[in-house]
């Protein structure tokens, strides 16, 4: 581990100890409080990854009882602090105590500077490697790694999906053009454990003629120009998941044979006598209200029952509460990365353009604006006139009348807009909320958000 300055909070009311505990740890940056109150003041300020503690504080310097409690509210503050407890020779079963309450590791006084100081090391380093893995699980969004979001409605639909996707459930999305079934079924597929392919067809883009073989495959001979045989959409993604994209556009004339498909499991190439049994996980996305369609009498009431075994409603990004700006941040980057160049910034008034654009095409037209402003912007910063947007005035919401449902529904409101805003830096968001750091880390705990 390389020398560098460290925050470190060392807590020890014996005035010559905390001294000579300083100087022992004097690589790293350190500050030093004699009582809890004071401790608690200096971790609020620095939030300081690792503290030494002596359980012994005043006004109870003979007893415990100030020591855990002190524990106990820096383990509040921030759960992932590494606790350092210095204990009296003959005092384990306290030191053991504080282990199960969370602290890090225990020393038995008097301390050696050597192992004290190897201790910290262990415990700093240890910290970062949480912090990296925090980091990383936050950008990958849990199991669905191409999905990046920090809405609650999204994260449940991403929930859903991870929970389902070790069955072999059939699985209908339903949500507006370019709001991300096919990143949600590319995850299902990815989390499912299954081997084979992930293959998906759009329904809507391929002419109703040729449809059918693109799906079911062909024999030799089958039709003019049929000079080979060849395997269809189904036989390409056995073992694997087939997605059908816009089945609501599917030909009336094949929903039958889709149906058979899902009830025997097994298809006949087109010209062919021969059933051929195929193990695919079908997920069928859509746009349009399958139920108006039933109605309408243009697709199958019984196909639609075996679809939608698992029904997925995503929610439009104009619903999406803070992920407009969190996707073009992650845009930004994916953009320089591929382009070899450094991330352009976003101006005030665009991420306020951002926030209030309404969105009619959601994720797909969140990406192309971005990626032309990035192109057509002249220098390392991107305004909303780069992007070609204008803030617009939001719907007021309908009255509310609990306050405590209010308050936690704008403080839930005001966190997310700052950590996209601020792109999860945590000491950003929490200067433009006019909080602490700790008191940004506690509401993200109270409000479960990561």
């Amino acid at each position: 581990m390389t020398e560098r300055a460290i925050s470190l909070l060392i807590v020890e009311d014996d005035l010559a100890l905390q001294k000579q505990l300083k100087w022992s740890l004097d690589r790293f940056e350190s500050q030093a409080a004699a009582d809890a109150t004071a401790a608690v003041a200096l971790f609020r300020k620095h939030l300081p990854p690792v503290v030494t503690m002596d359980l012994g504080l005043p006004p109870d310097q003979d007893g415990t009882a100030e020591g855990f409690k002190l524990l106990e509210k820096l383990l509040e503050l921030d759960p992932y602090v590494k606790v350092i407890v210095l204990t009296g020779q003959n005092d384990q079963a306290n030191a053991l105590r504080a282990v199960r309450l969370g602290a890090y590791d225990f020393l038995a006084k008097p301390v050696d500077p050597d192992a004290l100081s190897l201790t910290v090391e262990r415990a700093l380093r240890m910290r970062e490697l949480q912090d990296e893995n925090l980091r990383l699980t936050a950008a990958q969004g849990g199991a669905l790694g191409g999905l990046i979001t920090r809405d609650e409605a999204m994260l449940r639909v991403s929930r859903t999906v991870e929970k389902v996707a070790r069955s072999d459930a059939t699985v209908l999305l339903l949500g507006e053009s370019g709001t991300g079934k096919e990143v949600l079924a590319q995850g299902l597929h990815e989390a499912s454990g299954r081997k084979g392919r992930f293959v998906a067809i759009n329904c809507a883009a391929i002419p109703e003629n040729l449809l059918e073989s693109e799906l079911f495959g062909y024999e030799k001979g089958a039709f003019t120009g049929a000079a080979k045989t060849t395997p269809g959409k189904f036989e390409l993604a056995h073992g694997g998941t087939l997605m059908l994209d816009e089945i609501g556009d599917l030909p009336f004339s094949l929903q039958s044979k889709l149906l058979r498909f899902l009830q025997e499991r097994s298809i006949e190439r087109l010209g062919g006598r021969q059933e051929i049994a195929v193990d695919v996980r079908v997920v069928g996305a859509t746009h349009q209200n399958l139920k108006q369609l039933i109605s309408e009498g243009r697709f199958r009431e019984d196909l639609y029952y075996r679809l939608a075994e698992i029904v997925v409603e995503i929610p439009p990004l104009r619903a999406r509460h803070g992920d407009p700006v969190l996707l073009a941040h992650a845009f930004l980057k994916r953009w320089a990365t591929e382009q070899r160049r450094r991330a352009p910034t976003l101006s005030d008034d665009a991420l306020r353009a951002l926030e209030t654009h309404v969105w009619p095409g959601n994720v797909r037209e969140l990406q192309n604006i971005i990626k032309r402003a990035c192109i057509m912007a002249e220098g390392e910063r991107i305004s909303a006139e780069d992007l070609g947007l204008q803030a617009v005035a939001t719907e007021t919401e309908s009255e509310e009348l609990d306050l405590r449902a209010v308050r936690e529904r704008a403080e839930r409101r005001a966190v997310v807009a700052a950590l996209a805003r601020s792109d999860g830096n945590i000491a950003k968001a929490s200067e433009l909320l006019g909080v602490s750091r700790p008191t940004l880390y506690d509401l993200m705990a109270r409000l479960q958000i990561k």
